[in-house]
Parts: C-alpha cells; structure tokens; sequence
C-alpha cells in the first residue's frame, strides 16, 4: 500500500464503513467517510482522492454511478470501486461499461479490498510524473488509447514526422496540439491548415507563401504556414485529400527544408516539425495511384491510430464530464451531475461523429436544460431513441405514440429496422450490432421489407 495514499470510503453502514477505515489507516493510508451522496461530493469537490469506494446502493435518487459520475469529473484518472449487497452479474458488468476499475459483493473480504486497491492506486504514481502524455479533453482508460499513449510519449519530444489515423471526429488535431506542446518546440507556434478545405492553387499559397505580383490580388509579399511556423510544429490535416502535384511539392520541402514562395526565385530554409492526418487509408489510396509512395513513407515516421469513440465507451463518462464543464463556463450555466439512466443511454450511444458529436451533444444539452441536473429529457433523439431500440420490450414511448400497439409483428420489426437504418445513416453494420443481429439476417431482412 502507497504511504499516505488518500482514500475515499463512500458507505451508509456506519459499522462497515468504520471497519474499512481502520483497515486502511492502518496500513497508513489517510481515509476520508461519507455516508451520503452529497457528503460524498463534497469531499471529491474539496480535494482529489486517490481512489474512491462506494456502495451501489445511498439514499433514492443518488446512488454508486452517480458518485463514479462526480469522481470522474474531478479526476478522470481516479478509480472507483463499487460494493454492491446483491450479486448481480450484469450490474457489474454495466458498472465497469460506466468506468468502475472493479467491482465487489458483500460481504467483503478485507484482505482482497486491499489488495485490489493497492493494484489500482499503484498506476497513478505513473500518471503524475512530468513525462506522462495527457491532454485535456482526451484523457483515456482504454488500453487502444493507452497504447497510443506511450507510443508518442516518446516520439513527442524528438523531430520525427507523424502521422495519425482515424474518423473524423476523434480528436487527431487535439493529438497533435498535445504532441506540440509535449516537445521542445512548445513555446513556438502551432499552425494547423485543413487540406480538403482549400483549392489547389490556394492551399499552394498557404503552405509556401507568395511574392508581390505572384497572381492577381497578391499586392504584398505573403509568407506561408512553413515560414510563420519555423522553429515550430506544422499540422496539416486530411493530408489525404491533398492534390498530387501539391504532394510533390510538399515531398521536395520536407526532404530539404527550403520552401519557394509562389512567384519567388529565392527558397526559404526553415526547420519545421511535421505532423499530419487522415481519415483514409492512406495505403490504399497508395495502391490506387491516388498518394505518392515516397510522400506516404515520408510522412509516416511514426504512425498512430486513433480509435472511433465506439470502441472505447468507458471514456465517454469523463469526456462529458470535461465538455460539461466546458460548456457552462462557456454559457453561464451551472449545472454538475447527470442521472444515471442518462449517462447510460450516452454510454450505449455508437457515437458515428466520435468527440466532436459528444461536446456538441453535452452543449446542446446544457442549453436546453431548464435545471440543475441532465436527464433522459435532455438527450437528443437520435441518442433517446437508441435507448428504447435497446429496450425494445418496452412497449412506450415512441412505440405507444406511433400506436403501433395492436399492429402485426411483421409491421413493428420493419419500422424498427426503418428507424435504426436512419438513424446510423444507412451504416448497415452499426445498424446490425444495434440490433443485436447478424449482417446477414439484417440484409435479408431489408430485402424482404423492401427498405
């Protein structure tokens, strides 16, 4: 057990809870108590607990979630226990889903409460030294995200090109700013420029600069992102949409260093740290002719995926909890806790805009809220309606005002598989692992209701 390690013991049973601070003080860890919710966030908002454990079950309204839900905005990196009287197997399940480390039934025994703890606080001397890689907004308990964490922990600090993978919305820029600022060029300039967002002779313009007179409405010597980013970190996003004969002017940069403005005679030396990012398959439009090999292999020094949101749900609940804040400081707003059948219905939610779709969810929500707390009424549709396709034993909701009570089955399963389809956009794989189905039956099943 870390000496001096601060634990945070969140239990109603006074006795129980007596006896587990003992165990811990002991072993020369400081304990805090509380025996209700709000005691409980009250000790997370005055300090930052090194673990937290917490019965399932407080007071009505409140209860283990909701307090991993506080923690969690606290401190992403906080492990919470969670002690439950009842051995329910798909609660404990659902509660590591949510982000728990683990996950114990009374009544317990002390040694393995110590033990467990001793293994989950250990990482966190890990997690403050200077070197750790963590950026606000991103932080990760996945171990794909872990992963990708160690590797540009250290690539960060040395000059080497990367380049980093994944959809749309995950956050690559974010990655890079991390990077940036995770290396010895951090108190230079960061310029990021958006490939797919600009014309051919313009994006030229933007990287390399122009001189006076280089073309119509050039009235002014011009310098481009390489100068202005000298010395400093060049991002250049969806590298993949980039003109060929752009990608061969930018391949001559990046092995010598000297960027020709447009209309110049004289380059430009600079020394610039590259970063880029795609949402192709970069290898593939390699193979198509549509991405030059010597550019690819260039630019992939080092090479990160990120992965979707999807695949790593135990992230959205402290990701909420950083944009919520976000949001009512940006809105004015005050609003801290979430309820637990919300959370589960964001946590379920495939997400197909990853990050991005979260934050603006989280502020849509924060507007729309006419109180102190978000709950299932606060979520958009596409999220609630995902909650009731998971349910779909419950005959309410939209299914009651659809009045398809009454109606064949044959007529609830099209319009089912109707609404799922609009919902993931047509994205026939999402909509079969909503469904619980194979592809196969789902294909079979659109033919057959002609959708």
């Amino acid at each position: 057990m870390r000496k001096n390690a601060a634990i945070l013991i969140v239990e109603p049973e006074k006795p129980l809870a007596a006896r587990l601070a003992a165990a811990f003080e002991s072993r020369g860890a400081g304990v805090l108590i509380a025996h209700s919710f709000q005691q409980a966030r009250n000790h997370i908002e005055q300090g930052s607990p090194d673990i937290v454990l917490c019965a399932t079950h407080l007071e009505k309204g409140n209860d283990g979630i909701a307090v991993m839900a506080e923690v969690q905005r606290k401190g992403p990196a906080i492990p919470v226990i969670l002690i439950s009287s009842t051995a329910d197997i798909n609660a404990c399940k659902e509660a590591i889903k949510l982000g728990a480390y683990d996950y114990l039934v009374k009544p317990l025994a002390v040694d393995e409460l110590v033990r467990m703890v001793d293994q989950a606080i250990r990482p966190l001397t890990v997690l403050h030294e200077p070197e750790d890689f963590a950026f606000s907004g991103v932080l990760s308990r996945s171990p794909a995200m872990l992963g990708v964490y160690r590797v540009l922990r250290r690539v960060a600090p040395t000059n080497m090109s990367i380049l980093i993978e994944g959809e749309s919305g995950t956050g690559k820029e974010l990655t890079a700013r991390a990077i940036h600022l995770s290396s010895s060029r951090e108190k230079k300039a960061f310029y990021p420029i958006n490939c797919a967002g600009l014309a051919e002779t313009l994006l030229e313009s933007e990287l390399f600069g122009h001189v006076k007179g280089a073309f119509t409405g050039a009235t002014a010597d011009r310098k481009g992102m390489f100068q202005l980013a000298d010395k400093g970190t060049l991002f250049l996003d969806e590298i993949g949409d980039m003109p060929l004969i752009m990608q061969a002017k930018l391949l001559r940069v990046l092995e010598d260093g000297l960027v020709m403005p447009v209309g110049g005679t004289s380059p430009v030396k600079v020394d610039v740290r590259f970063i880029s990012a795609t949402n192709h398959d970069l290898a593939k439009l390699v193979e198509e002719k549509k991405f030059r090999q010597d550019l690819y292999f260039r630019i992939k020094g080092v090479s990160v995926t990120i992965p979707p949101l999807r695949n790593r749900p135990q992230d959205v609940p402290e990701l909420f909890g950083f944009f919520l804040k976000e949001a009512c400081e940006e809105l004015n707003r005050d609003i801290h806790r979430i309820t637990e059948p919300a959370m589960r219905a964001m946590v379920a939610f495939p997400w197909p805009g990853n990050i991005r779709q979260l934050r603006n969810v989280v502020r849509s929500m924060v507007v729309m809220c006419d109180n102190d707390m978000l709950d299932l009424r606060d979520l958009p549709p596409e999220i609630s309606c995902v909650r009731q396709l998971q349910a779909p034993t419950a005959l309410t909701g939209d299914y009651a005002q659809d009045d398809m009570l009454g109606r064949p089955l044959e007529d609830v399963e099209r319009r089912h598989i109707q609404q799922t389809l609009e919902l993931t956009s047509q994205n026939r794989a999402e909509a079969a692992k909503i469904l619980q189905i194979g592809e196969r039956t789902l294909y079979r099943k659109i033919k057959e209701y002609g959708l």
